[in-house]
């Protein structure tokens, strides 16, 4: 299979590593890899069918080069600007706390990416919805080697693979289910994600509000589950994580020095309505977190998972 290839010259340092980290579920997650000569290779179930896109840093040339691969070999390449950032707008962002101050000074070339893959970036925050990150990153880890496919090119030596699509899914037995460690209420959600596949597709592009309203318009997705994709596949600024316990607390001790709940956090935060996931990641990438005590929650054992042991270390408490 023959690549597509495509040099982009971005009007910014462009740190990819920075940019995409977010789409990483975990070390272990089989659609992104990060091989050995600092390159990232990911499997995409692009609208025109799966791609591998492989983006390599070449900053002395101030340029990033990609290769594509699939069906979507042509639309990643296309997209690989905005995926990256180029249409991100700072526009009204000023930071008004010395901590987020600090964190814009020494991330000043992260962007906020629209990744247009709204299955993709839906499904994963689906499963990630009320269990501990080890849960999450297992059953989507299983999920994909068992019903996704290998992504198209060379990729066997990094062992990359794409998502089911929306039919692969529709067609997953509750029982199977199950055994990946995903219980009945989100695995529910998931199908019903899936059953309208193309028109979550058709809220790229759309209002951030309205993209929300029609994520949300669907049961078992809640304020959570729709940022958590909004800030992904949209390039949402205003994503920000309501329903989660930690980044509640972490941005109130990080701005403030005091531990917050939700209506806590949205009063903090309304000075930077517009921008308020964006306030949230730049805490988390220069690592501004709430001290943690005492024994992270441990995961479920009732569930009839096969395939070994869970792996991972983040703990999670998350609304829908």
């Amino acid at each position: 299979m023959n690549a597509q290839a495509r040099d982009w010259r971005p009007t910014w340092p462009c740190p990819v590593g920075q940019v995409w980290a977010h789409w990483r579920r975990g070390s272990g997650d089989p659609t992104y890899r990060v091989d050995d000569a600092g390159r990232h290779w990911r499997g995409l179930r692009t609208p025109c069918g799966p791609a591998t896109l492989l983006v390599h840093e070449r900053p002395a040339e101030g340029l990033v080069r990609a290769k594509a691969w699939g069906e979507g070999a042509a639309w990643a390449l296309e997209n690989l600007p905005a995926m990256l950032g180029a249409g991100d707008d700072l526009t009204g962002f000023e930071p008004r706390h010395a901590a987020l101050a600090q964190a814009a000074h020494r991330k000043p070339h992260w962007r906020v990416g629209t990744g247009g893959c709204v299955l993709d970036a839906l499904v994963p925050a689906i499963i990630e919805q009320k269990v501990t990150g080890q849960e999450a990153f297992s059953g989507f880890r299983r999920l994909v080697y068992r019903f996704g496919e290998p992504a198209p090119g060379p990729t066997e030596q990094v062992r990359l693979f794409v998502q089911p699509d929306a039919a692969a899914l529709r067609r997953i037995a509750s029982w199977d289910w199950l055994q990946l460690g995903i219980d009945g209420a989100r695995s529910a959600t998931v199908l019903r994600a899936a059953r309208v596949a193309d028109a979550l597709d058709r809220t790229i592009g759309l209002p951030h509000d309205e993209a929300d309203r029609r994520l949300r318009s669907l049961p078992g997705i809640g304020i959570w589950t729709s940022a958590e994709t909004r800030c992904r596949a949209h390039g949402d600024p205003d994503a920000v994580a309501f329903g989660d316990y930690h980044v509640a607390r972490n941005i109130g001790w990080a701005l403030i020095g005091v531990e917050l709940d939700d209506d806590g956090l949205a009063e903090l935060l309304e000075p930077y309505r517009g921008h308020r996931y964006r306030v949230q990641r730049l805490l988390e990438l220069t690592g501004q977190n709430h001290p943690r005590h005492g024994a992270r929650m441990a995961p479920r054992t009732h569930l009839p998972v096969r395939g070994g042991r869970y792996r991972g270390s983040r703990s999670a408490a998350r609304s829908a």
